[in-house]
């Protein structure tokens, strides 16, 4: 891999070797970024990405770009105590105007959030690359996902990571008001109850601002992760057991809500 976009096909990289969820691969420091761009190069395997996210990266690149790693300077997170949850959400919650379900079907929320219209943009970054590689971080447990259903039908929801004490969120997507915030909050709250050190979301949005979004500096967020990562793993919190637990029992759907 190298720093420079220079000389790169689109997407992943066909001829990089192929690392399963149990290989790491070492990134530049991110901190020795001059901007928010890591790296570029490499594919979006198992260990490559599990990788990334421990080290405070993630994929982040434009279908007609190379693989393109950054890692943002600052970085938008949700602490526990700085959710926020307005009092219509809470009435709106209260009420189960949404049924809200977890990992029920991640393909389809996955998909939601690439075809979803967003202001100001063309296109999507979640290309079929990006929906293949996470849908089998799903399928080995380390993705999961929230969904908000309307007479049983998908109005939206989001997806992300979980590692140890931290949660990635990737992306949200609505087809009725309030979908992505009913299932991205009652997320939040079952995965703060449970020990949750903070959400990261990467990059700051209007709507993740309302729920309580904060910037931090990078330096501040890449040690915050790197103890968080410590105690889970000395806590026994990112071993097999832990990872493939299913959600759909574990949290109860909308219990948060109660």
């Amino acid at each position: 891999m190298r720093s420079k976009r220079r000389h790169f096909r689109p997407g992943p990289d066909p001829a990089f070797p192929w690392l399963s969820e149990h290989e790491r691969f070492a990134f530049p420091r991110p901190e020795e970024a001059g901007g928010s761009v890591v790296a570029v190069g490499g594919n979006l395997s198992p260990g490559m990405l599990l990788s990334a996210y421990e080290q405070g990266i993630f994929p982040w690149y434009n279908p007609e770009d190379p693989l393109i790693w950054q890692s943002p300077d600052p970085r938008f997170v949700i602490f526990p105590q700085k959710l926020r949850v307005s009092s219509s959400m809470k009435k709106l919650l209260k009420r189960g105007d949404f049924e809200i379900a977890f990992d029920r079907d991640f393909p389809a929320v996955i998909r939601g959030c690439a075809e979803i219209y967003r202001e100001g943009q063309d296109g999507t970054w979640i290309t079929d690359d990006i929906i293949a590689a996470y849908t089998e971080l799903r399928r080995l447990g380390w993705a999961h996902s929230a969904e908000s259903y309307a007479e049983g039908v998908l109005a939206g929801g989001c997806y992300g990571i979980r590692l140890g004490s931290v949660f990635f969120g990737e992306s949200m997507f609505a087809r009725r008001p309030n979908a992505s915030k009913a299932a991205f909050l009652t997320l939040a709250r079952e995965l703060f109850a449970d020990g949750l050190a903070f959400i990261d979301c990467q990059t700051p949005t209007q709507h993740l601002s309302s729920l309580g979004g904060e910037e931090i500096g990078r330096r501040e967020f890449l040690s915050l992760l790197e103890t968080c990562l410590a105690e889970s793993r000395g806590a026994g919190n990112l071993d097999e057991a832990d990872r493939r637990g299913d959600w759909a029992e574990r949290y109860g759907p909308g219990s948060a809500a109660r």
